[in-house]
């Protein structure tokens, strides 16, 4: 049985199958965080606000020396994903496959390093280190949104005619547990809730 190769398919295009498998690839994922101060507090409540997309780098390595043919025949399927599609005013969304990872997104850069040519100039060896950006449908993202709850931090704004107790009511479902509300914000008297004014509303477990 001979080597899985790495593929890479653009969607309503043919598939590129690259030459040679790469040796490693890089997978980065991480959260957006804010950071809000609190007066009278040692320091800023942390709070999430969303998540970032993945995103996915590998290098590629191009050598048709062997063959005498110019290595671009292969490393412009590459640089064509970076094209926008006419009909979609966007660059195409890819499926990238090699053994079991698999990766949706679309290409965002490119960088080529050519290093061997023929004598009369052809290129036959290329590097080239190319980043895609996680693509996910509008209505997965919707489906998998988290809902907020008891046990994770929020904040929320002060309307006119709330009390802390009923507040507490609503976040926790117990107008008992006002007081988590009052000491995370430090609210001196919590019968006087300012309109407008932003609260922390503490996680409870």
């Amino acid at each position: 049985m001979g080597l899985e190769k790495a593929t890479i398919t653009p969607k309503n295009h043919g598939k590129i199958e690259v030459l040679f498998n790469p040796t490693q690839y890089t997978l980065n994922q991480g959260n957006n965080i804010a950071k809000q101060p609190i007066p009278g507090l040692d320091a800023p409540i942390v709070q999430y606000v969303c998540g970032k997309e993945r995103t996915l780098g590998m290098k590629l390595f191009f050598d048709t020396y062997e063959e005498q043919s110019d290595v671009s025949e292969h490393t412009d399927e590459i640089y064509d994903l970076l094209e926008i599609d006419p009909d979609t005013h966007a660059a195409p969304i890819c499926d990238i496959q090699w053994g079991g990872f698999s990766f949706t997104g679309v290409l965002e850069s490119v960088q080529g390093e050519f290093t061997l040519f023929l004598a009369d100039g052809t290129p036959v060896r290329a590097n080239l280190t190319v980043s895609f950006t996680e693509y996910i449908d509008v209505q997965v993202l919707v489906q998998h949104k988290p809902k907020q709850s008891a046990d994770h931090q929020k904040t929320r704004w002060v309307k006119s005619g709330d009390r802390i107790d009923n507040i507490a009511g609503e976040e926790y479902k117990d107008p008992r547990k006002w007081r988590s509300i009052a000491q995370a914000n430090g609210l001196e008297d919590p019968r006087q809730l300012e309109p407008g004014r932003q609260l922390v509303i503490p996680a409870i477990r």
